[in-house]
C-alpha cells in the first residue's frame, strides 16, 4: 500500500502542537529569559550549589525549547522535501524523504513519552545503583553487562555519567555500582528499570556448559536538591574509610580516601570512591544517602497513596524484565509484555522501546 505522506505529516505536526501546549512552550521561553538574567548576575559562583542549580535548569529549559523548535522545523519543511522528491524521477529524494519523515516520527514520538513523566522529581538527574543478587560469580558478571548496558545507553544519548563507586567482585564483575546520570528528566525516564533483571544463559564460568539463571537489582533514585529538607543527623551516620578498589594499574588509590556511610535508622548503606580526596568523597556520599533518603520519603508517601486507592499494582520489586540467551534469544519486560529476539542490541545499550513501554505502561496502570 502507497503511503498518505501528506496525512502522515498532518498527524505528527497536531502531535506536535499537543506537546508543544503541555510542554508549555510560552512560559519555557519566559522561563530561560529568567534564568538567563540569573546566570548573569555577577556574584553567581559565590554560592557554587545555587550557581550549578541555576546552570543546569537553564541548559535543561534551553535544551527543550531547542528540541521543540527543531521539530516544528523538521515538521514544516518535509511536504516541501516531498514536493521536491515528486519532481525528480530518479527515487532517491523520495527515500531520503521518506526516511527524514520516519526520523521525525521517531523523535516527536520520544518527546511525547517525555510529557507522560509529570511527578514531582521526574525532570531530575537520576542515581542508579546495579547490585548483584543470587548467582554467585554468575550474578556478578550479570551486574557488570547491566552496568555496561546502561552506560553504552548513556552514550549513546550523549547523557553526562559520574561513576561514583564500584566494588569488584573477586573472580569476575562486579558486587555493585553507583552512577549518576545528568539529563533532563533522567529520573523519570529512567525509573521504570527499577527492579530485579533476570539473565538466562549457559555459563561462561561452569566448565560444563549448563544453563544459569542469575539475578541483579537496579535502583534508580532521584538526585537531592537544596529545596528537599532532607533531616540528617551527623550521630545517625557511621562513617567508614577505606582504601579505593579496583581492576589494578597505576590508577588504584594508595590512600584511605573511600568513604562508606551508613544510615544507622534505616540500615542504608553508601560509598564513594571517584575523588582522590576524603573530604570530597564524603561529601558525594552525604548527596547519595540524601537522594536515597529522598526516594525513601517518596516511596513511603506513594504506599500510602496505594493503601487509600486500595492499590496493589504499584510493586515494581521483584522480576520486572528477564534476558534468556539460551536455548533460545529474547528479552521481554514483565510487567507490559514488550519482547525482543534482538539481545545483543539490548546489552549494547538500545532499551529505548524497553523505556518507552514502561513509561505509557507506568501511566496507564496509574489511571
Amino acid at each position: 500500500m502507497a503511503r498518505e505522506y501528506n496525512l502522515e505529516i498532518n498527524e505528527i505536526g497536531a502531535t506536535l502542537t499537543s506537546i508543544e501546549k503541555v510542554l508549555d512552550l510560552p512560559k519555557l521561553e519566559a522561563d530561560a529569559v529568567e534564568l538567563e538574567a540569573a546566570a548573569g548576575v555577577p556574584n553567581l559562583w559565590d554560592d557554587p550549589e545555587k550557581a550549578q542549580a541555576v546552570t543546569s535548569k537553564l541548559s535543561r529549559v534551553q535544551s527543550t525549547i531547542a528540541r521543540l523548535k527543531g521539530l516544528r522545523r523538521r515538521v514544516d519543511d518535509l511536504p516541501v522535501l516531498f514536493e521536491l522528491a515528486a519532481g525528480e524521477p530518479g527515487g532517491s529524494a523520495l527515500h531520503d524523504a521518506e526516511s527524514e519523515l520516519d526520523a521525525t516520527i521517531k523523535a516527536i514520538s520520544e518527546l511525547e513519552v517525555t510529557t507522560l513523566l509529570n511527578g514531582e522529581y521526574d525532570d531530575r538527574d537520576a542515581l542508579i545503583t546495579i547490585r548483584s543478587e543470587a548467582g554467585g560469580v554468575e550474578a556478578a558478571d550479570w551486574a557488570e553487562m547491566l552496568m555496561r548496558m546502561y552506560l553504552r545507553y548513556c552514550e549513546r544519548h550523549e547523557y553526562k555519567v559520574d561513576v561514583l563507586e564500584t566494588s569488584y567482585a573477586e573472580e569476575a564483575g562486579i558486587k555493585s555500582t553507583t552512577f549518576r546520570i545528568t539529563a533532563p528528566y533522567a529520573y523519570g525516564t529512567l525509573s521504570v528499570e527499577q527492579g530485579t533483571h533476570r539473565l538466562v544463559r549457559i555459563s561462561p564460568f561452569d566448565s560444563q556448559s549448563r544453563r544459569h539463571t542469575s539475578f541483579a537489582g537496579v535502583e534508580v533514585v532521584p538526585v537531592v536538591e537544596q529545596s528537599d529538607h532532607i533531616e540528617l543527623d551527623e550521630k545517625e551516620i557511621r562513617v567508614d574509610v577505606y582504601r579505593s578498589s579496583g581492576p589494578g594499574g597505576q590508577g588504584v588509590n594508595t590512600t584511605d580516601s573511600a568513604v562508606r556511610l551508613t544510615h544507622i535508622p534505616t540500615g542504608i548503606v553508601v560509598s564513594c570512591q571517584n575523588e582522590r580526596s576524603q573530604i570530597q568523597n564524603k561529601a558525594t556520599a552525604m548527596a547519595v544517602l540524601q537522594s536515597k533518603l529522598l526516594e525513601r520519603r517518596r516511596q513511603e508517601e506513594q504506599a500510602k497513596i496505594n493503601a487509600l486507592k486500595g492499590d496493589n499494582s504499584g510493586s515494581w520489586g521483584n522480576q520486572m524484565r528477564s534476558y534468556v540467551l539460551a536455548p533460545y534469544q529474547m528479552v521481554k519486560d514483565l510487567r507490559n509484555n514488550h519482547e525482543t529476539g534482538n539481545t545483543s542490541a539490548v546489552l549494547n545499550g538500545e532499551i529505548d522501546d524497553f523505556i518507552e513501554a514502561g513509561i505509557r505502561w507506568r501511566r496507564s496502570a496509574s489511571h
